[in-house]
């Protein structure tokens, strides 16, 4: 699914092209009846696509749908509306989209219009985006129940203006957290592409290569392969690895450091997810053995908790169970293993490991469901067709002067990361082809010089 024809490993259609959908109407079919059987009758659901986000003057960034547009329907451009109301006869759904027009098409590419989207998306009927302001008001009116995304289409929310809305989001997400088998195959294709790209990175690093130039392999290798990446790319040398979300890319890695790679992909919406840290040189130091075993250790403990039937925190209470004794034991803190993990996740060990374990994936990076710190639901029951990321880290940042940072792990920064399916037969690691091992890691870096 998704694959084209092509002498590469790996070649895919890295978002969903006029020549078809990543699904059969089928699948669309059932993720909107899933929506419409929790809904009460005569509702009317409206769901804008994201606007086009302008960087500077009039360049705009690459655009990408929204998710929700996405999983409903699949349409990717930009102006798009998805309309389902409910009435006599059932559902009827219509997406607005924007008409052909050869003056725009000229600057801007050809669209798929209001007939294209009429015959090749899964909706009932299509019209014209200009036309929303003159029949949405009237079925506004018909509606017992509206269930509606504000604050992505100006027009849209000008319709809405002191009208009582639910949020259709808080229904669609329970069933997006479950990966049917076919998103399951692209996630698959998805994190086997991220994989090579990472491999790629590895064989082709040396001491003072430049954090820029790892980030261009790996999301050259990605466009290459016809998709682009599902976040910016974190590449973070020597100390840069010690924060979290580290994103400059433009230091030099000297010679001895290790590298932080926290990147990932994304073909038809679906994200990947993976963070790999290696040496530049190909060679751990003592010190750098030490921390990447015992991160490694921590996440081996954390996939194996990803079962069926277990609690969102066990994967957690897992990789903090695995730093705590390992912080101990290496002398980095002094007191005793309960003590450094704390009563609730709150001990001493977290200033070291500063975020958690982990976090669903799917058409978003961070993916509906719950889970992480701010969410509504931070503990959902592992349950199979999930999918979530293992991502335990220790960090040492040599700059930090609020805690005390042993000089023998001054500046390394160590986030071991993959993407793991629940199953009723376990967890299911879906980026198991990106070598984590340290044996593995430097039989690869700079293998290609």
């Amino acid at each position: 699914m998704g694959l084209i024809a092509s002498n590469n490993k790996y070649d895919y259609l890295g978002g969903i092209t006029m020549t078809g959908l990543p699904f059969e109407f089928s699948e669309y079919h059932q993720r909107q009846a899933r929506l419409f059987d929790e809904l009460p009758p005569s509702s009317i659901v409206i769901i804008p696509t994201n606007p086009q986000s302008t960087r500077s003057n009039d360049v705009n960034y690459r655009y990408r749908a929204s998710s929700y547009m996405l999983y409903l329907c699949g349409w990717s451009e930009p102006e798009g509306i998805f309309v389902a109301i409910h009435e006599d006869s059932g559902w009827d759904t219509c997406l607005y989209v924007q008409p052909r027009d050869t003056k725009s098409e000229i600057w801007e590419g050809i669209r798929i219009g209001v007939e294209g989207a009429s015959e090749g998306w899964p909706v009932s009927r299509s019209s014209s985006i200009e036309n929303i302001g003159e029949t949405l008001p009237g079925m506004l009116a018909n509606a017992n129940d509206i269930f509606a995304i504000s604050g992505l289409n100006s027009n849209i929310d000008v319709l809405l203006d002191g009208i009582n809305i639910l949020d259709p989001r808080k229904v669609i997400d329970k069933h997006r957290v479950f990966k049917s088998p076919l998103e399951i195959d692209i996630m698959r294709q998805s994190a086997e592409l991220a994989s090579s790209a990472h491999i790629e990175a590895m064989t082709k690093s040396y001491g003072g290569i430049g954090e820029w130039e790892i980030q261009s392999i790996i999301e050259g290798y990605f466009i290459k392969h016809r998709s682009q990446w599902s976040y910016q790319s974190i590449v973070g040398g020597g100390d840069n690895a010690t924060i979290l979300h580290y994103n400059r890319n433009s230091s030099v890695i000297n010679d001895g450091d290790l590298v932080l790679v926290d990147a990932g992909c994304e073909i038809n919406g679906y994200a990947s997810d993976i963070t790999r840290t290696w040496p530049v040189n190909g060679i751990f130091s003592e010190a750098q053995r030490e921390i990447y075993e015992l991160v490694l250790k921590a996440e081996l403990a954390g996939i194996e908790a990803c079962q069926a039937g277990s609690s969102w925190h066990s994967m957690h209470k897992a990789t903090s169970e695995v730093l705590s004794e390992g912080l101990v034991e290496l002398g980095i803190l002094d007191c005793s293993i309960d003590e450094a993990m704390g009563s609730d996740f709150d001990g001493p060990y977290r200033n070291y490991f500063m975020h958690g374990t982990g976090h669903f994936l799917g058409l978003d990076v961070h993916d509906v469901g719950g889970g992480r710190d701010g969410d509504e639901d931070r503990g959902p029951e592992l349950k199979p067709g999930m999918v979530v990321t293992v991502e335990p880290g220790l960090y040492f940042g040599s700059w930090r002067n609020d805690i005390s940072i042993p000089a023998r792990y001054s500046g390394i920064g160590v986030r071991i990361e993959d993407d793991v399916l629940i199953t009723d037969n376990g967890p299911v690691v879906l980026t198991a082809c990106c070598p984590k091992l340290i044996n593995e890691i430097e039989s690869l870096v700079g293998n290609h010089w």
